[in-house]
Protein backbone atom coordinates (compact mmCIF):
# COMPACT_ATOMS: atom_id res chain seq x y z
CA UNK A 1 0.00 0.00 0.00
CA UNK A 2 2.97 2.30 0.48
CA UNK A 3 3.93 1.82 -3.16
CA UNK A 4 1.05 4.02 -4.30
CA UNK A 5 3.38 6.48 -6.04
CA UNK A 6 5.56 3.81 -7.72
CA UNK A 7 5.39 4.98 -11.36
CA UNK A 8 7.10 1.84 -12.71
CA UNK A 9 3.99 -0.21 -11.84
CA UNK A 10 1.50 2.56 -12.50
CA UNK A 11 -1.74 1.92 -14.34
CA UNK A 12 -1.94 4.84 -16.70
CA UNK A 13 -4.06 3.39 -19.52
CA UNK A 14 -7.78 4.02 -19.79
CA UNK A 15 -8.34 0.24 -19.70
CA UNK A 16 -6.73 0.15 -16.27
CA UNK A 17 -9.68 2.10 -14.89
CA UNK A 18 -12.20 -0.61 -15.84
CA UNK A 19 -11.97 -2.17 -12.38
CA UNK A 20 -12.72 1.01 -10.43
CA UNK A 21 -15.57 2.02 -12.75
CA UNK A 22 -17.10 -1.49 -12.60
CA UNK A 23 -17.06 -1.70 -8.79
CA UNK A 24 -18.09 1.93 -8.30
CA UNK A 25 -20.82 1.52 -10.91
CA UNK A 26 -22.29 -1.50 -9.11
CA UNK A 27 -22.27 0.40 -5.83
CA UNK A 28 -23.94 3.45 -7.41
CA UNK A 29 -26.54 1.34 -9.23
CA UNK A 30 -27.55 -0.68 -6.16
CA UNK A 31 -27.52 2.40 -3.91
CA UNK A 32 -29.63 4.53 -6.26
CA UNK A 33 -32.09 1.70 -6.92
CA UNK A 34 -32.59 1.08 -3.19
CA UNK A 35 -33.02 4.80 -2.50
CA UNK A 36 -35.56 5.16 -5.34
CA UNK A 37 -37.57 2.24 -3.94
CA UNK A 38 -37.57 3.83 -0.49
CA UNK A 39 -38.62 7.26 -1.80
CA UNK A 40 -41.40 5.67 -3.89
CA UNK A 41 -42.80 3.38 -1.19
CA UNK A 42 -42.25 4.98 2.21
CA UNK A 43 -43.62 8.42 3.02
CA UNK A 44 -41.12 10.76 4.63
CA UNK A 45 -41.65 11.80 8.21
CA UNK A 46 -44.59 9.53 9.01
CA UNK A 47 -42.69 7.04 11.12
CA UNK A 48 -43.76 4.22 8.81
CA UNK A 49 -41.14 1.53 8.45
CA UNK A 50 -40.73 -1.80 6.72
CA UNK A 51 -38.75 -4.80 7.90
CA UNK A 52 -38.05 -8.00 5.94
CA UNK A 53 -38.68 -10.16 9.01
CA UNK A 54 -41.19 -9.01 11.63
CA UNK A 55 -39.14 -10.42 14.51
CA UNK A 56 -36.33 -7.99 13.60
CA UNK A 57 -38.52 -4.96 14.30
CA UNK A 58 -37.67 -2.52 15.94
CA UNK A 59 -33.96 -3.45 15.82
CA UNK A 60 -33.73 -3.49 12.02
CA UNK A 61 -36.07 -1.57 9.76
CA UNK A 62 -36.20 0.34 6.49
CA UNK A 63 -37.26 3.98 6.89
CA UNK A 64 -37.16 7.14 4.75
CA UNK A 65 -34.79 9.70 6.23
CA UNK A 66 -33.47 12.89 4.59
CA UNK A 67 -29.89 13.64 5.57
CA UNK A 68 -28.65 17.14 4.76
CA UNK A 69 -25.26 16.42 6.33
CA UNK A 70 -22.59 13.77 6.03
CA UNK A 71 -22.51 10.25 7.40
CA UNK A 72 -23.60 9.92 11.03
CA UNK A 73 -25.37 13.29 10.75
CA UNK A 74 -22.25 15.45 10.95
CA UNK A 75 -22.08 18.80 9.08
CA UNK A 76 -25.86 19.02 8.87
CA UNK A 77 -27.04 21.68 6.39
CA UNK A 78 -23.62 22.02 4.71
CA UNK A 79 -24.68 20.24 1.51
CA UNK A 80 -22.88 22.65 -0.81
CA UNK A 81 -19.59 22.21 1.00
CA UNK A 82 -20.08 18.44 1.09
CA UNK A 83 -20.77 18.37 -2.66
CA UNK A 84 -17.56 20.28 -3.38
CA UNK A 85 -15.59 17.99 -1.05
CA UNK A 86 -17.13 14.96 -2.78
CA UNK A 87 -15.93 16.18 -6.19
CA UNK A 88 -12.42 16.84 -4.82
CA UNK A 89 -12.17 13.48 -3.05
CA UNK A 90 -13.50 11.62 -6.11
CA UNK A 91 -10.81 13.30 -8.22
CA UNK A 92 -8.12 12.36 -5.70
CA UNK A 93 -9.35 8.76 -5.64
CA UNK A 94 -9.08 8.54 -9.44
CA UNK A 95 -5.63 10.15 -9.32
CA UNK A 96 -4.30 7.68 -6.74
CA UNK A 97 -6.02 4.71 -8.37
CA UNK A 98 -4.14 5.49 -11.57
CA UNK A 99 -0.87 5.20 -9.66
CA UNK A 100 -1.74 2.11 -7.63
CA UNK A 101 0.12 -1.06 -8.60
CA UNK A 102 -2.06 -3.72 -10.23
CA UNK A 103 -0.86 -6.16 -7.59
CA UNK A 104 -2.23 -4.09 -4.69
CA UNK A 105 -5.74 -5.53 -4.84
CA UNK A 106 -6.81 -4.29 -1.43
CA UNK A 107 -5.93 -0.68 -2.29
CA UNK A 108 -7.69 -0.90 -5.66
CA UNK A 109 -10.82 -2.42 -4.09
CA UNK A 110 -10.85 0.13 -1.25
CA UNK A 111 -10.57 3.07 -3.66
CA UNK A 112 -13.29 1.59 -5.88
CA UNK A 113 -15.71 1.18 -2.97
CA UNK A 114 -14.95 4.69 -1.74
CA UNK A 115 -15.56 6.20 -5.18
CA UNK A 116 -18.89 4.38 -5.52
CA UNK A 117 -20.03 5.48 -2.08
CA UNK A 118 -19.01 9.09 -2.56
CA UNK A 119 -20.67 9.36 -5.97
CA UNK A 120 -23.81 7.53 -4.79
CA UNK A 121 -24.41 10.13 -2.11
CA UNK A 122 -23.30 13.00 -4.36
CA UNK A 123 -25.99 12.08 -6.90
CA UNK A 124 -28.65 12.41 -4.18
CA UNK A 125 -27.19 15.65 -2.87
CA UNK A 126 -27.22 17.24 -6.35
CA UNK A 127 -30.63 15.85 -7.37
CA UNK A 128 -32.60 16.40 -4.16
CA UNK A 129 -30.56 18.64 -1.87
CA UNK A 130 -30.29 15.82 0.66
CA UNK A 131 -29.09 12.22 0.85
CA UNK A 132 -31.71 9.49 1.23
CA UNK A 133 -30.85 7.29 4.21
CA UNK A 134 -32.96 4.23 4.91
CA UNK A 135 -31.21 1.51 6.94
CA UNK A 136 -32.08 1.80 10.61
CA UNK A 137 -30.37 -0.54 13.08
CA UNK A 138 -31.40 -0.10 16.72
CA UNK A 139 -30.05 3.23 17.99
CA UNK A 140 -27.40 3.78 15.28
CA UNK A 141 -27.80 6.75 12.93
CA UNK A 142 -29.77 5.87 9.77
CA UNK A 143 -27.52 5.15 6.77
CA UNK A 144 -27.61 3.83 3.18
CA UNK A 145 -25.72 1.48 0.85
CA UNK A 146 -23.32 4.24 -0.26
CA UNK A 147 -22.36 4.74 3.39
CA UNK A 148 -21.79 0.98 3.76
CA UNK A 149 -19.53 1.10 0.70
CA UNK A 150 -17.56 3.98 2.22
CA UNK A 151 -17.19 2.17 5.55
CA UNK A 152 -16.06 -1.01 3.79
CA UNK A 153 -13.59 0.95 1.65
CA UNK A 154 -12.03 2.58 4.72
CA UNK A 155 -11.91 -0.76 6.56
CA UNK A 156 -10.20 -2.51 3.62
CA UNK A 157 -7.77 0.41 3.29
CA UNK A 158 -6.86 0.22 6.99
CA UNK A 159 -6.50 -3.58 6.90
CA UNK A 160 -4.29 -3.31 3.82
CA UNK A 161 -2.06 -0.75 5.53
CA UNK A 162 -1.85 -2.96 8.63
CA UNK A 163 -0.94 -5.99 6.49
CA UNK A 164 1.75 -3.99 4.68
CA UNK A 165 3.22 -2.80 8.00
CA UNK A 166 3.32 -6.38 9.31
CA UNK A 167 5.03 -7.53 6.10
CA UNK A 168 7.71 -4.83 6.52
CA UNK A 169 8.29 -5.79 10.16
CA UNK A 170 8.72 -9.47 9.18
CA UNK A 171 11.16 -8.54 6.42
CA UNK A 172 13.20 -6.36 8.79
CA UNK A 173 13.49 -9.17 11.35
Amino acid sequence: MTRIMDRSNAMTSVRGYGFIFSIAGLVILSDQLAKALVRANLPYGTGLAWTPLPWLYPYFKIVFWRNTGASLGILRDYGGLLAILSFVVAGLILYFFGRAPRTDRSLRLALSLLLGGILGNLIDRLAFGYVTDFISIDSLPVFNLADVSNYMGVLILLLGMWREDRRKVRQAA
